[in-house]
């Protein structure tokens, strides 16, 4: 009996020595996170927004270990976020994601390289900026309303130019015809540096463009800006009111930046991660550069970004299908 009792004990104890061993490498790995530098792959050309919050976490990180920013432009960001998904899941490869990335070009495009969800965990929702509605002076619209009004009155007659198909600012504006019953052109352009010209020059009637970059142009009085697209009025141009308030009540059209890792990303990775990027963009300079680019801190838990995301997506789907809009 008591040789059998101490075979017992003795089975346990080398179960339990094992289990040690296995489970200490990860356990050491988590605690050494991270061990070398971490890659954030921005889908878009240096010095837009993505590209801008990127480098503000590669300057700012306490983690011990540097942020590599690495631009990978194309496809609308699919270029970027298929490398991403690709990625080993441990920490060290990162998307900054955008509105298109990863909620409206599961729509837009036939064949995705990735699943925007299943491929992805999320970090954190980052940043979010409104779009603004802009009008050449000729046009006789002050409000939002008049706009709608005067569309109305003239069917197929007014246009909006866009910086492309299936861009965040084309679908803007198809939101905007669905939910006003306007029908207002498409007049999609190779970039907003070729869509502005004409806008200037009253060839076309108006255009939904970023914020930070059409508020320049609106102070000049060469553009007249008639409501932001976000739901609330950007407090880099706190005396513009928002669609939504004129007449468009749940218009929304907020352009967003987040972070994502691979899916099956450790999650206590995630959570230092998560807890880094809240620590850098509450930074008080951190946040007044922030204002001054017209973008909005948003951050918060990884699941506070998962639920927008899934919001966003069905959002999307529903325009994209109405709108009939696709991109190859």
């Amino acid at each position: 009996m008591r040789a059998r009792l101490f075979r017992r004990r003795q089975v346990l104890a080398i179960l339990a020595a094992t289990a040690a061993v296995m489970t200490a490498p990860a356990v050491q790995a988590a605690d050494a996170y991270p061990s070398k530098p971490i890659r954030i792959v921005v889908g878009f050309p240096s010095g837009g927004a993505p590209d801008i919050l990127s480098r503000i976490f590669s300057e700012k990180v306490s983690l011990g270990q540097p942020v590599v920013v690495d631009n990978k432009p194309g496809a609308g960001g699919n270029i970027g976020g298929e490398i991403v998904a690709k990625a080993p899941p441990d920490g060290y490869t990162l998307a900054l994601g955008t509105v298109g990335t990863h909620s409206i070009n599961g729509a837009l495009y036939s064949k995705m390289p990735y699943d925007m969800v299943k491929d992805f965990v999320p970090v954190i929702l980052l940043a979010s900026t409104p779009n603004v509605l802009v009008v050449h002076p000729s046009v006789q619209a002050r409000n939002v309303q008049e706009l709608i009004a005067l569309a109305k009155s003239k069917p197929g007659q007014l246009t909006f130019g866009t910086p492309g198909v299936g861009t965040s600012l084309h679908v803007a504006g198809e939101l905007f015809n669905t939910m006003a019953g306007t029908k207002i052109v498409h007049v999609p352009y190779k970039g907003r540096a070729m869509a502005i010209p004409d806008l200037l020059g009253g060839h076309i009637t108006m255009m939904f463009d970023n914020l930070p970059s059409a508020l320049p142009v609106v102070k000049e009085g060469k553009l007249r800006a008639l409501g932001v697209t976000s739901a609330q009025r950007s407090a880099s141009a706190p005396d513009i009111p928002t669609i939504a308030e004129q007449g468009l009540p749940g218009y929304d059209a907020t352009s967003w930046f987040a972070v994502f890792a691979p899916a099956h990303t450790p999650k206590d990775v995630v959570a230092r991660l998560n807890a880094e990027l809240n620590r850098i963009f509450t930074l008080p300079d951190v946040q007044a550069k922030l204002k001054t680019l017209g973008l909005d801190p948003v951050l918060g838990p990884p699941e506070k970004l998962a639920e927008y995301q899934r919001s966003e997506i069905a959002k999307w789907a529903k325009v994209v299908k109405d709108s009939g809009a696709k991109a190859e």
